[in-house]
């Protein structure tokens, strides 16, 4: 018990005291054989006890701390991207603004560029030529041979005509080139997704399709041909057993395939 608690009892225990003893005095005093005259009995005048006043400890101020609110930026407002312009026009701009020369607006093809290339590129990782879907015309000098020893040749003077398509090819600066791939390419994966299967990928088959050119062999020249009234074919039975793109690769001749494999593998690098 504490010692606040004991001196709060204090007075019980006094007035209990006096009671009890006046109770005892009554009933065990004792008895005379004759009577007794009882003198008054003076009242007891019980001790006035103070009150014990517990001091009052006030409780310190409460200091009203005004709670600081971080000022938070304003959210930015980032505003919507514009719709990705697919038409012939616009592709075809930005793809003449990565090459200075003059020759490539002549030789790209206006109609359905975006399409063109996507399938070009699948048909070619599958090792098969896109005679419709071609990007780039045709080039207009014919395919010449000559005749030597009873046996036929490719004519070197058929490379020329393949010289304009190597020198813009080598003209567009590759992360450019990339750039506008990558800014394409919902509308790419959105074409291909309608001509190919749902776990094909489109970045897959541009490698395959690279990898398809740059797997084509070195071969010395002159190559002999021969005509089956059709096409020209490889006499060399290995060369003719080619896909359908290394045989067209190797018809470029090889300087000029050289320069267009060095720009393929700077391509695959980048990708």
């Amino acid at each position: 018990m504490s010692e606040e608690s004991k001196k709060s009892l204090v007075p019980h225990f006094v007035i209990a005291a006096i009671v009890l003893a006046i109770v005892l005095a009554v009933v065990f005093w004792p008895a005379e054989p004759e009577p007794v005259i009882i003198a008054p009995v003076e009242p007891v005048i019980e001790p006035i006890v103070e009150p014990i006043v517990e001091p009052i400890i006030e409780a310190p101020p409460v200091i009203f701390i005004p709670e600081v609110v971080e000022q938070q930026p304003e959210p930015e407002i980032i505003p919507e991207p514009e719709p990705l312009d697919t038409s012939d026009g616009t592709v075809k701009t930005k793809l003449l603004a990565l090459s200075d020369y003059e020759a490539f607006a002549r030789l790209l093809i206006d109609e359905a560029l975006l399409e063109r290339f996507v399938i070009m590129t699948n048909t070619l990782a599958d090792e098969n030529l896109a005679d419709n879907n071609r990007v780039l015309v045709q080039p207009e000098k014919p395919f010449r041979t000559y005749r030597q020893a009873d046996k036929e040749w490719i004519d070197p003077a058929s490379f020329k005509r393949y010289v304009p398509y190597v020198e813009v090819f080598e003209s567009l600066e590759t992360e450019s080139l990339l750039q506008l791939y990558q800014e394409y390419k919902p509308a790419i994966e959105k074409i291909f997704s309608e001509i190919s299967s749902p776990s094909d990928s489109f970045d897959e088959k541009l490698e395959e399709a690279i990898d398809v050119l740059l797997n084509t062999p070195e071969v010395p020249f002159p190559v002999e041909v021969y005509s089956d009234s059709v096409m020209y074919k490889f006499a060399d039975k290995q060369l003719e057993s080619l896909t359908a793109p290394q045989k067209q690769l190797l018809r470029t001749g090889p300087e000029n395939m050289r320069r267009i494999k060095t720009k393929l593998r700077e391509i695959k690098e980048t990708l």
